[in-house]
């Protein structure tokens, strides 16, 4: 289990938690179990997490912290379900970086560069192909009398964020090499519909098949960011992290299957073995039984809540956790399994 290295955290007593000495294998992924107040928050979250960064910045631990010990972690990413964002600026296609790729591709166009258009152009924020009614958000304010003003799509861009010369920059398409197919257009389509038309840029399709494997495919890229689900802003923030090798990466999910089906809950583990495969160390702050199942590690925190709590009762696989009979979390996951 702890082959690949281990992170080492020794704390002193803090709210109702007590001293605790704990190690977390490396490339695993790991639950931290236990009821409501047991002290798993504490644990990672006010501890392990603070106590990590402050090392990496050089500061002083947080002073309930007595040592911490990862010699191979050199980046902390917390992931939670939170909205990303609240500008409608932010859309699918720029929070997971390709519309600067796209933007690229139709300025290399023959069609653009006779125009002398560049990538700068097709920003929908500052471009100058962008709609000049709404300036690239893509709707309109109506005021409306005794009532809170009313957002509705732009009328003069159909919600496009682009003025009509957009229309005209066509860019071969794998699918359609014929016609081509515009900027603003590619934005409509979902991510699976474009990555037909767009498959041909590597970067581009990388991206695009991400999304894919986490189960988002029926996103269109010109949707906004903050009209996401919790489910899928955190799949999304998770997105751009697929691809890269991820052994100084420790990720933090605070309860990731809070809302979700089940076959998403499926989807999110897909993606958490994913991340492990890159070499993640990967905790999840659980109660979801089939998270916990198909943990690679667990800490068991209890045995109760608040004064009844703080310490930690059981560690191992789920199986070594299925037969600790001082822990809550073993009972559940008996008859769970």
């Amino acid at each position: 289990m702890f082959d690949q290295g281990r992170i080492h955290l020794s704390t002193r007593p803090l709210h109702t938690v007590h001293a605790l000495d704990v190690d977390i294998p490396q490339g695993r992924l790991t639950a931290v179990t236990g009821v409501s107040g047991s002290g798993k928050t504490t644990l990672i979250l006010e501890s392990l997490i603070p106590a990590l960064q402050a090392k990496a910045a050089g500061r002083a631990l947080p002073d309930h912290v007595a040592a911490v010990d990862a010699p191979a972690i050199t980046r902390v990413n917390t992931v939670d379900a939170t909205p990303i964002g609240v500008n409608v600026r932010s859309t699918v296609a720029t929070y997971s970086g390709m519309l600067d790729d796209l933007r690229r591709a139709y300025a290399a166009t023959d069609a653009a560069k006779q125009r002398g258009l560049t990538a700068a152009d097709f920003s929908y924020n500052t471009g100058s192909l962008r709609c000049p009614r709404c300036e690239g958000t893509g709707q309109v304010s109506l005021d409306v009398q005794f009532l809170p003003d009313v957002d509705i799509a732009c009328p003069a861009c159909d919600g496009t964020r682009y003025a009509p010369a957009a229309a005209d920059i066509r860019r071969p398409a794998p699918a359609n090499p014929d016609e081509g197919v515009s900027l603003p257009e590619l934005l409509a389509l979902t991510v699976r519909q474009a990555i037909e038309q767009v498959g041909d840029i590597r970067r581009v399709r990388t991206r695009l098949q991400a999304l894919i494997d986490l189960g988002l495919g029926y996103l269109t890229l010109g949707e906004e960011t903050p009209a996401l689900s919790g489910g899928e802003a955190q799949r999304l923030k998770l997105a751009t992290e697929l691809t890269r090798n991820q052994s100084d990466t420790l990720f933090v999910l605070d309860e990731p299957s809070v809302g979700l089906h089940p076959l998403d809950i499926r989807t999110l583990l897909d993606v958490l073995q994913r991340l492990g495969d890159n070499g993640a160390t990967v905790i999840v702050i659980e109660h979801d039984l089939d998270m916990i199942a198909n943990a690679d590690y667990v800490i068991d925190m209890g045995p109760g809540g608040g004064t009844a709590g703080g310490t930690v009762i059981a560690t191992g696989t789920p199986g070594d956790l299925s037969s600790d009979s001082h822990s809550v979390t073993a009972r559940y996951l008996n008859r769970h399994t």
